[in-house]
């Protein structure tokens, strides 16, 4: 009798175990089990959701905040070459006093006494073929104590127009060769700032959902250490009732010990995930909340597309690569300047030009003569003789500078090229290993819908073999501890299919940031 009413106690509780486990279905999609679903929400920890996360990842991403950084210096330095070819206005004034003493009749006096004004003012402008432009004004004004002086004030006009044009420089090849630069320059460090925004995505998508599979993880550990435990009180009932031996406690004890260290790695994975989520986000979870908790569950259906198709959208889209690419460009336009600087330096200069004179007329005695100019008239008069062009002129010319050997230029020309090419194999490299991740990333989903079928398939015949087992042990034909293993093994499938559903997730997000978002994945990522 007493063996009885052991042996009915003992299959009541394991009766539990049983069921427990066979309770588990299909994975999330489907109505998970009752007991792991209120282990994981029980979980102390503060809730979050994927947008959140998004959100405060692309506000706090230190990453990001570096190459936003190099975007805004790049649009800086790209503003500044294009302020080169902006008009630049100048002006000066100078006043001079001066007392010199004399030792000629011709000076018009024993101490000279001369003040002098000397005014410039102009514009210069920089064109983009490398044209060398300057509009210029000089005015000089004299008074002076000289009696030979004929104008006294004397005013004396000069204006300009001239240029130079450097005519072996490839005319806009080196004219806007910095401002070329800095345009794919400033393209790059946008491509880079777009792509870093992609990548901060993807990653806090892949975070969140690894955190998913930690608690998923640590509920269903959870049940495998409870149910170790209880195995042990159901092992120590038996042994009490002589149905087995005391190996079969140590086994149980054994088990236990095994299972809690199993659920303390697991509890310090959970908070690990935690961690690595608000690394990315930049926060921490609030006042006595051990760590963030998902909100969301992953979707399993996602659109697949032929794998060339994902290598050129790739090779097409990826910002990175662009960027690259903007580099490239960005070299080459600076070797094709140094291709023309090899060659000798000729420049055609010129000008057009104009002069005005003005003052008061003076009276000169010279001995027995009376002297004075017919040359007359105010500071503006003398200002419109320049306007006007009463009295022009022009010059043309060219100059030229020819270095001997060349070396400078010349090596300065392999030095870029060398850079150049330099790029272009990154560009190769970087095309190489982004295919190599579009092509595992789409194996990983292309089996994604398998995997998840075997994961399936392994959680039923895990819950068949627990039915099998809960048979055998009411005809006595296995032991309590095989039929726990089979429970712990069907937490096994359990988290296999757990692992698959976030692997085949992680698979899209990687390849939405392999393609800079072109591949089309699910709607609610």
């Amino acid at each position: 009798m007493p063996f009885n009413i052991s042996y009915n106690l003992i299959f009541q509780l394991l009766f539990s175990v049983v069921i427990l486990f066979s309770g588990m279905t299909k994975g999330q999609t489907t109505a998970p089990d009752s007991a792991l679903n209120n282990i994981i929400g029980s979980l102390e920890g503060e809730r979050i959701s994927l947008a959140q996360v998004v959100e405060l990842a692309m506000k706090n991403s230190t990453s990001l905040g570096k190459v936003h950084a190099l975007y805004m210096a790049a649009e800086g330095n790209l503003t500044r070459q294009r302020g080169y070819f902006d008009p630049s206005f100048y002006f000066n004034i100078y006043y001079n006093d001066l007392d010199i003493p004399t030792s000629s009749f011709f000076a018009g006096a024993d101490v000279l006494q001369t003040q002098e004004t000397t005014a410039q003012t102009g514009l210069t402008l920089n064109l983009p073929i490398g044209t060398q432009l300057e509009l210029a004004l000089n005015t000089y004004s004299l008074n002076t104590n000289s009696q030979f002086a004929f104008l006294d004030p004397e005013y004396n006009g000069f204006g300009s127009l001239s240029f130079r044009q450097p005519l072996l420089e490839g005319f806009t090849a080196n004219g806007r060769k910095d401002l070329t630069f800095a345009e794919f320059e400033f393209d790059a460090a946008k491509a880079l700032y777009d792509q870093e925004g992609i990548n901060i995505t993807s990653e806090v998508e892949i975070a969140y959902w690894n955190l998913y599979t930690a608690e998923r993880n640590y509920g269903v550990q959870k049940l495998v250490r409870d149910r170790a435990y209880e195995f042990l009180i159901e092992t120590q009932l038996r042994e009490e009732a002589g149905l087995v031996g005391p190996e079969q406690v140590a086994n149980a004890k054994t088990f236990l010990a095994e299972q809690e260290i199993l659920f303390i790695d697991q509890e310090e994975d959970l908070d690990n995930k935690s961690d690595e989520l608000s690394t990315i986000i930049g926060i921490w979870p609030g006042p006595d909340l051990p760590r963030f908790k998902t909100t969301e569950n992953p979707p399993s259906e996602f659109p697949i597309e032929p794998v060339d198709a994902m290598i050129d959208y790739a090779l097409e889209a990826n910002l990175q690569l662009k960027a690259v690419q903007d580099e490239i460009n960005a070299s080459n336009t600076l070797v094709d300047a140094a291709s023309w600087n090899v060659l000798p330096s000729l420049d055609l200069l010129g000008s057009i030009s104009s002069s005005g004179i003005g003052g008061d007329s003076q009276t000169i005695i010279f001995g027995s003569d009376t002297l004075q100019t017919t040359t007359s008239g105010s500071f503006g008069d003398m200002l419109n003789q320049v306007i006007t062009r009463d009295y022009p002129g022009w010059s043309i010319g060219v100059e030229l500078s020819l270095p001997i050997g060349f070396r400078s230029d010349i090596g300065e020309k392999d030095r870029l090229v060398a850079l150049t090419d330099n790029v272009e194999q990154r560009y190769s490299e970087l095309s190489r290993e982004i295919e190599k991740l579009i092509r595992k990333a789409h194996r990983e989903l292309l089996h994604g819908n398998s995997r998840l079928r075997a994961a399936t398939d392994g959680v039923e015949a895990a819950q068949e073999q627990v039915r099998i087992g809960r048979i055998e042990f009411q005809n006595g034909r296995t032991t309590a501890f095989e039929l726990v293993r089979l429970g712990e093994d069907f937490a096994k499938a359990q988290r296999r299919y757990s692992e698959a559903l976030v692997r085949t997730v992680n698979a899209v997000a990687k390849l939405k940031q392999l393609t800079s978002g072109k591949y089309p994945g699910n709607s609610n990522l």
